[in-house]
């Protein structure tokens, strides 16, 4: 009995164990259905709930057998096989909840078949030059090599290489320049095609004084020495700057709007940009006040303060008074305040520490400059293309017009070369050459001169007068600054050109420059004689000036005469007749006499003109040799409402034809000696006819009546007046008698 009860059990556990085999063996998807079929749907939540306690009630039940693990290998199985099973059971139900029932079937077949390996892609290899950043590094040499090798030169891949190499180049141009070698990167940028490249140029340009804002004076030079010779790329660093300072004042970016408007104000005292723009920029920063506007304001005022208050007092003026209205009414930070009242002491100061131009870096003829009007508010385009690469069709042609202009700008041409060897500027070759040779002259080189025809030390002498002239408020002081700088004598002649031009630059006439130079004329005789010599100069050359510069010449050496600052006996160069005169020269004659008339009125400028003493000088003014010319003098000053000045003109043209008689009388009784019937006869015919022809001549002969002057009358404007001097003359001449304003 026993032994059929063993095998009973055997029989029971090896069915157990086949049992467990075939659940091992079977799939686990198989094993959760035999297990879903076998529970009761209220059976398999609560095993669905309490399946993740399991593990938890076994490990506190092995843990209450006196804190040791005392369990069989098959309860570690069991185990193991359970937790294993709980997690193939969660990952399928996942699955199947993420995927559509149809996809089931595909996966379990692709999970079936075997795995193909992956094709592995081909990496393309791609050209260095077309990458963005320009890929790798490639030496300068094998970059020349490799366009030496492209023999058609328009092609896409010569223009492309040929445009990174440009790129590299400005960039690093740029970022080398400073104050000393700011001239010779001028040159190796005049050497590139900026040009083609004004895009990359602006925008290396612009990153660099970002980054460096302590720069801003150099890159301001180099944006005003390449604005002299190509304004379009001034123009477009400009409108970025002006973009990027927007920019940052709608982000609230005081970085950027520091360092745009730094530039900007270095631009205007490099007479790049309008001063305008400036006054504009700082009504922007204070309408409404804020720490960051009031902030950049100051900054923008420290850079360009001193230029402002040289071209717009008023509006510097009316920016600190804004700005003391914030300092007492805002509430504004301490700090801020802070900065305020030392912008104040920096005005008091002069702006001493902020210079309009740093030294080293005037490099700009004022003449030469060309200062773009840009107002803040427009709409600009940045021209953003322009700073990558676009084939262009006419490459090789545009490339030999740059060429061209890089000559000129250079003096690269031949004859240029030729003169720089013989300046001793070529090569090292030619500075070897020429050393040899002065070796080998010896003395001959030591007593060698050289004249310098540049005339630098003229252009600087005549800026410091202008600058004298323009920084003063009255003609004393300005008088006493350009005696106190103690011109050598030589220059005198010079100062009086100087200031002359200066007076006729300006769009009215200034009493300023006529009590200037008077006072000049009284201090010393040299510059009387220098202004007399300048009146016959500019008597002769009148017909060069324009009409306004022309009519405060005029005015100017009329205050002289007035004044008696030069002689009366100028006028001796002034001729009245139909061949000396010219449009310009009567014009200039009008205006001087009009003026002398306002000065002194019409009875006193007849006196000094009827003075016995100075009629030698007057003989081509008021012309008595010759009625045509008398005539011609007498309708000119008619016509410009000065007819008073004739009456003398007109009894000698009256008087003319009996004196002419008289003449013919007297000679014609001298030569007829013999036959008194004859003579008589002749001298009754010669009578008869001469007073014929006078009365003919007289009859024939207009002139135009003597009209009074009357002060405040003058003709329309533009009136043409037209006066015929005698019918035997073919033509008419014209004199302009109107207004010319």
């Amino acid at each position: 009995m026993k032994s059929s009860v063993v095998q009973a059990k055997r029989s029971s556990s090896n069915d157990r164990y086949e049992s467990g085999s075939r659940r091992r063996s079977s799939s686990p998807e198989d094993r959760y259905q035999d297990r879903e079929r076998s529970l009761s749907p209220r059976d398999r939540g609560y095993s669905d709930r309490s399946r993740g306690y399991s593990n938890r009630d076994r490990y506190d039940q092995d843990q209450s057998r006196n804190g040791r693990y005392e369990r069989s290998d098959d309860a570690r199985e069991r185990d193991r096989y359970s937790s294993r099973r709980d997690q193939d059971y969660e990952y399928d139900r996942r699955r199947n909840r993420r995927s559509p029932p149809s996809r089931k079937s595909e996966e379990r077949s692709e999970d079936q078949a075997p795995a193909e390996p992956p094709v592995k892609k081909k990496k393309e290899e791609l050209d260095p030059i077309l990458t963005r950043t320009g890929g790798a590094y490639i030496p300068p040499a094998k970059l020349r090599m490799m366009q030496e090798q492209i023999t058609d030169k328009s092609s896409l891949a010569y223009q492309r290489m040929s445009w990174e190499a440009l790129k590299k180049s400005l960039n690093g141009l740029i970022n080398k320049v400073n104050v000393s070698n700011i001239g010779n990167i001028i040159q190796e940028l005049l050497q590139e095609n900026i040009v083609r490249g004004r895009g990359q140029m602006a925008r290396s340009i612009l990153q660099a004084q970002t980054a460096s804002p302590i720069f801003t004076h150099v890159y301001a030079a180099v944006v005003a020495i390449i604005n002299s010779k190509f304004p379009q790329i001034g123009e477009l660093i400009l409108r970025r700057l002006i973009l990027n300072f927007r920019k940052g004042y709608r982000r609230n970016d005081k970085q950027l709007c520091l360092t745009a408007s730094k530039f900007i104000a270095h631009l205007i005292n490099q007479n790049v940009a309008h001063e305008v723009l400036a006054l504009e920029i700082l009504t922007l920063l204070l309408e409404r006040p804020t720490d960051d506007s009031v902030e950049v304001s100051i900054g923008f005022i420290k850079e360009s303060g001193l230029k402002l208050t040289q071209v717009s007092p008023r509006g510097i003026n009316a920016i600190f008074e804004r700005l003391r209205n914030i300092l007492h009414e805002s509430e504004i930070d301490k700090r801020v305040q802070y900065m305020i009242e030392v912008m104040f002491a920096v005005r008091k100061d002069g702006f001493k520490d902020h210079p309009v131009i740093p030294e080293g870096l005037d490099l700009v003829e004022e003449e030469d400059q060309f200062t773009h009007m840009l107002p803040l508010e427009d709409d600009y385009n940045p021209e953003d293309v322009l700073n990558v690469f676009k084939m262009d069709p006419n490459f090789l042609e545009n490339e030999e017009k740059y060429k061209t202009i890089k000559k000129e700008i250079l003096d690269e041409g031949d004859s240029g070369s030729d003169d720089g060897d013989n300046d001793g500027e070529g090569s090292d070759e030619d500075s070897d050459d020429a050393d040899e040779d002065e070796a080998e002259d010896g003395e001959e080189g030591a007593k060698m001169t050289i004249h310098d025809k540049t005339e630098i030390n003229l252009v600087a002498f005549r800026r410091t007068i202008y600058l004298a002239i323009q920084s003063s408020l009255d003609f004393e002081e300005c008088a006493h600054k350009l005696i106190k700088m103690d011109f050598p004598d030589s220059q005198t002649k010079e100062l009086c050109n100087m200031i002359l031009d200066c007076c006729a630059q300006q769009r009215t006439y200034e009493k300023f420059f006529g009590l200037l130079a008077g006072r000049f004329c009284l201090l010393k005789k040299e510059y009387m004689e220098a202004f007399e010599g300048i009146f016959k100069e500019q008597y002769d050359t009148i017909h060069r000036l324009e009409t306004n510069k022309l009519r405060n010449v005029a005015k100017m050496f009329a205050h002289l005469l007035y004044t008696d600052s030069i002689p009366w006996s100028v006028l001796e160069c002034i001729h009245l007749s139909e061949e000396t005169t010219t449009s310009s020269s009567r014009i200039f004659v009008k205006i001087f006499f009009q003026e002398l008339c306002e000065y002194m009125g019409l009875p006193k400028l007849n006196a000094r003109l009827k003075d016995l003493t100075l009629q030698p000088f007057f003989e081509g003014l008021l012309p008595m040799d010759n009625p045509k010319n008398t005539r011609f003098a007498i309708n000119f000053f008619t016509s410009i409402g000065l007819g008073g000045l004739t009456d003398e003109l007109r009894e000698h043209l009256k008087n003319a034809p009996k004196i002419i008689m008289t003449q013919k009388q007297n000679v014609g009784s001298s030569d007829s000696s013999a036959g008194d019937s004859s003579s008589d006869s002749e001298s009754s015919s010669s009578g008869s006819d001469s007073s014929s022809s006078s009365s003919s001549s007289s009859s024939d002969d207009s002139v135009m009546p003597a009209v009074p002057s009357e002060k405040g009358k003058e003709n329309p404007k533009g009136l043409m007046l037209k006066f015929t001097t005698s019918r035997r003359m073919e033509n008419s001449f014209y004199i302009v008698a109107g207004c010319l304003c």
